[in-house]
């Protein structure tokens, strides 16, 4: 009829009423504030150092620009400490990378709540963090010149793993100390990929007419080598920028590179190349962000199958 306004159609008791939403003020959370203590964090201890390495690298003692201190990263003194720093790292991180996965293995079997199993997880989250000082008290305690293994192997075995020199205070000593925590930060970073793979996928392959060997061989092993290279290169990176462990134990010389570079900053005798340790300490940044580079790539390859 004439007069009437637009009819609205009521909707039936029960069913849910459609159209615009009500607009609602946008409020900013506070929920961000929980990341300022660890960006302050990167700020002071990653950022600010770094920008320090690479500027002090470029100057002279009077802060003007050169290129004498980039320059000597070829020095053969300091390429030989590189090389050392690098053999060093690569060797711990390869003995750490497979007796660490072996560990993992012989846990895959084992329940997730037993004993044996949250041991392990714990003494590896000990000891992944172990070094310093204490670490080196512990390898001369006991394969020092005087420690306990040393003294066993000697009087029960007639044994001198000291023939050649106390090999323990230099850089063959710092193998074994190294190896202390790499191990268990393999066992850290593996364990999660060996225990994401499915037992449906053996059974699947038995199923087919495959052996054990067999998917180990076509399925178990490729696809656990990502994450195995992964877990690898952080050892790597690990071990080549430790300080604390080498600075306690081989207390004289510059075998490493972090303690080339403790030399240029507290030496007596070599004045005036303080900021030669600024350019070591960039051309570790380089070493360390291009295997982590690779990491994160071959971390990325290695998420698909955890999903």
């Amino acid at each position: 009829m004439g007069g009437r306004g637009p009819v609205t159609a009521l909707a039936p008791a029960g069913s849910p009423v459609t159209g615009s939403p009500l607009p609602r003020s946008r409020r900013i959370g506070w929920a961000w504030l929980g990341l300022v203590p660890f960006l302050a964090y990167l700020a002071l201890f990653l950022l600010l150092p770094t920008i320090l390495a690479v500027v002090t690298g470029f100057q002279d003692d009077r802060g003007a620009f050169t290129w004498d201190n980039v320059t000597a990263l070829v020095d053969p003194v300091i390429t030989a400490t590189f090389w050392n720093s690098t053999w060093v790292s690569l060797l711990t991180a390869v003995i750490g990378a497979v007796i660490g996965a072996l560990v993992c293995f012989a846990m895959l079997g084992l329940p997730e709540t037993g004993a044996v199993r949250a041991s392990v997880d714990a003494a590896s989250g000990v000891l992944a963090q172990f070094g310093g000082v204490m670490l080196a008290f512990v390898m001369v305690a006991t394969l020092g010149t005087q420690g306990v293994v040393t003294r066993f192997l000697a009087e029960a075995f007639g044994i001198d793993i000291f023939a050649q020199g106390a090999w323990i205070y230099s850089l063959p000593g710092l193998i074994p100390a190294y190896i202390v925590f790499q191990v268990p930060l393999m066992v850290i970073t593996f364990m999660p990929a060996l225990g994401a793979l499915r037992p449906q996928w053996a059974e699947a392959h038995l199923t087919l007419g495959g052996t054990r060997a067999g998917f180990w061989l076509h399925v178990g092993l490729p696809v656990l080598a990502p994450s195995f290279l992964a877990s690898f290169l952080l050892l790597f990176t690990n071990a080549f920028s430790s300080y604390a462990t080498a600075a306690a134990l081989a207390s004289q010389g510059s075998s490493i590179v972090p303690l080339q570079i403790r030399t240029a900053l507290t030496s007596e005798t070599v004045l005036g190349r303080e900021n030669l340790a600024g350019s070591l300490a960039l051309g570790m940044i380089v070493v360390v962000a291009a295997a982590m580079v690779v990491y994160n790539l071959v971390q990325r390859r290695a998420s698909r199958w955890h999903a």
